[in-house]
């Protein structure tokens, strides 16, 4: 990973960019693809009625994203330590990575959605579509594209089917049909 640190209205410090560069390391802990990480940390002028307060702003280039933390001092006043700036953009910085990370290997929570059963009650091969009657009596309607693995030829009336009913333009229909 490329490395590259800046200080904006404030001098240079060996101190806090070896915190940062200790910060970002164990950023590829957590994800080893980062190609690049850019680090500003900065010291706005000086407010009458507060300490200096630093603004860290962490820029993450991943495969395909950008994620960008920027940890503004607001009324913080820990952010008065140059130090607590650093850690608290990063842990922001570490948690972004994490659920970057997580959505790639596909560990997103899926919601489930729930599945009914019924019977296909009619289908027109030739213009694609068919409908389901359900257990309590209702017809829905279902198109070829929601059959799940192509299987729209292998359907029959009085097939059992699962599928998951959602609300179209014409009324109830299935958008994922499972024969």
């Amino acid at each position: 990973m490329s490395l590259q640190i800046t200080f904006r209205d404030m001098p240079r410090s060996e101190a806090i960019e070896a915190a940062v560069r200790e910060k970002a390391e164990k950023l590829e802990e957590v994800y080893d693809r980062i190609m690049g990480c850019r680090v500003v940390v900065e010291s706005p002028h000086r407010h009458h009625h507060k300490g200096r307060l630093y603004h860290v702003r962490v820029d993450l280039t991943v495969p395909g994203a950008e994620l960008v933390v920027s940890r503004a001092p607001g009324d913080n006043h820990a952010h008065e330590d140059a130090y607590v700036a650093v850690r608290d953009a990063f842990t922001a910085a570490r948690r972004q990575l994490e659920n970057f990370a997580r959505k790639q290997r596909g560990d997103v929570k899926a919601h489930e959605v729930p599945e009914a059963t019924g019977i296909v009650s009619e289908i027109f091969p030739h213009r694609d579509h068919g409908r389901i009657e359900t257990v309590d009596g209702r017809s829905v309607y279902f198109h070829r594209n929601a059959v799940q693995g192509g299987d729209f030829e292998k359907l029959d009336v009085g097939s059992h089917v699962r599928f998951v009913e959602t609300t179209g333009d014409e009324g109830p229909q299935a958008s994922l049909v499972y024969a």
